[in-house]
């Protein structure tokens, strides 16, 4: 959902944007760009830091876009004209979805460098590079069946999209580099202390850097849209909300003046007034199911267009089906809603 109160924030960097291929710098050392991605969401920002390790002058890249012959090749070009001569030394990836994680292994194998990333998200993207893990095929069909959504061509879309993920990220890196939460690394100079958060994936990290005022956010904080925050299939009984609200109050406590620098959409200053309109948009969705929970049993494909105001194609749908339990599952487990199977197989949910 867009954001209702955008202009809360500050964008220092106004209306530029890096080219395809370019970079912008946000200061000595950052570099911003930008890659493509076919979907609703149409970019990614990823971020290079001019970086030493062991006494070798280079670059971190954080974050690598969807493998695609395109994005290589923005990727080539960026390496020809904007590394100053110099080589990539690590990449670091903040969560396990495939615009994040797709190109990785490419990047690690092109450098011969090393990953580093959450053990959770790290061993999550070796197994769905193999299968599917909540993003298509017969086990997800089933999942959303049961909240709802069994009209015969989502179901059968649904179950095509097996290869879901693999097709984005055919490979992951054979070792990597753990991080963890308050783990810090030295990067060019200066310090970025890791900062997990749940909810969105299993655990994000973002990065933050006190002595430059700077908090690569990853998807935990994005100015313009919510993040999106969804029940997959092979945790049905999860409670992913809770989780990332508790991770995004544990912003509050950097200071408000950082730039954030996001997965998507533009580096922003007013981290604090961002997390508080995050919680409120929440409290308000969470308020807005309950309310239509107690006037009947409802299930997750029911409450769609109470949620998300807009036409969604099928990729949009799975996600917002897998918010739509989130937040059904954050009310049933803190025992606001009951939950019951239907004669159909369906999970409804009604006030408590």
């Amino acid at each position: 959902m867009a954001n209702p109160r955008e202009s809360e924030l500050s964008y220092p960097m106004g209306d530029a944007l890096p080219a395809p291929g370019g970079v912008l710098e946000l200061q000595p050392g950052v570099r911003w760009l930008r890659m493509g991605l076919p979907f609703a969401l149409d970019h990614i920002n990823l971020w290079l830091l001019r970086d030493e390790i062991d006494g070798q002058a280079g670059w971190s890249i954080v974050d690598s876009g969807i493998h695609n012959d395109a994005t290589k090749a923005l990727w080539e070009q960026v390496f020809a004209a904007h590394l100053d001569g110099l080589p990539v030394l690590r990449v670091i990836v903040t969560h396990f979805h495939p615009d994040h994680m797709g190109l990785a292994a490419w990047l690690t194998e092109r450098w011969q460098c090393r990953l580093y990333m959450s053990a959770t998200d790290y061993n999550l993207a070796r197994l769905a590079s193999g299968s599917t893990v909540g993003m298509g095929g017969e086990l997800a069909a089933n999942f959303f069946a049961s909240h709802g959504l069994t009209d015969p061509d989502s179901q059968a879309k649904i179950r095509a999209r097996s290869s879901y993920y693999p097709s984005m990220v055919p490979a992951v890196p054979s070792s990597y580099r753990r991080l963890m939460e308050g783990q810090v690394l030295r990067i060019g100079g200066h310090d970025w202390r890791c900062i997990t958060g749940y909810g969105h994936a299993p655990e994000h990290i973002s990065l933050h850097s006190a002595s430059q005022g700077l908090l690569i956010s990853g998807d935990m904080v994005l100015p313009r849209i919510s993040t999106n925050v969804s029940v997959v299939d092979v945790e049905p009984e999860a409670d992913p909300l809770s989780l990332y609200l508790d991770s995004v109050k544990r912003m509050l406590s950097l200071p408000a003046e950082t730039l954030v620098l996001p997965s998507h959409g533009k580096p922003f200053r007013g981290l604090h007034a961002r997390v508080d309109q995050l919680l409120e948009h929440h409290d308000e969705r969470l308020a807005e199911v309950l309310q239509a929970c107690t006037a009947k049993p409802c299930h997750a494909a029911e409450l769609l267009e109470l949620m998300f105001k807009r036409k969604l194609d099928l990729h949009q749908t799975t996600f917002a089906m897998g918010e739509s339990v989130a937040h059904l599952n954050a009310l049933w487990l803190a025992g606001r809603l009951r939950r019951s199977l239907d004669e159909n197989g369906v999970y409804r949910f009604s006030a408590v």
